[in-house]
């Protein structure tokens, strides 16, 4: 019997250890914009902003404003659909393809 429920104590634990603890509060280092980026540009734009289907997004600081790209990533560009973010998510993540 003790065998028994020491086994399933250490399964429990088991599952527990590998399945975490829930959302990491530092990030895992990301920032929120490179997590909006990698959750909905990275498909299109490249894992390094470097382009694939959609263009490479590198020195866009001399080309375009945050607001500009606000504006792009709102309502879309081209063959870019609009993407359906908040006024703030659409902020942060242009604000940060800029710093890259």
């Amino acid at each position: 019997m003790k065998k028994k429920v020491l086994v399933v104590v250490f399964g429990f634990l088991l599952i527990l250890a590998a399945c975490g603890g829930g959302d990491d509060t530092d990030g895992g280092g990301d920032s929120a914009g490179e997590k909006l980026y990698a959750n909905n540009c990275a498909i299109c734009h490249g894992g390094n902003l470097q382009g694939g289907g959609g263009p490479e997004l590198t020195g866009l600081s001399s080309k375009y404003s945050s607001e500009d790209i606000q504006e792009i990533i709102k309502n879309g560009k081209g063959s870019m659909p609009p993407v359906n973010m908040s006024e703030e998510d659409a902020k942060t993540l242009a604000d940060w393809i800029l710093e890259q």
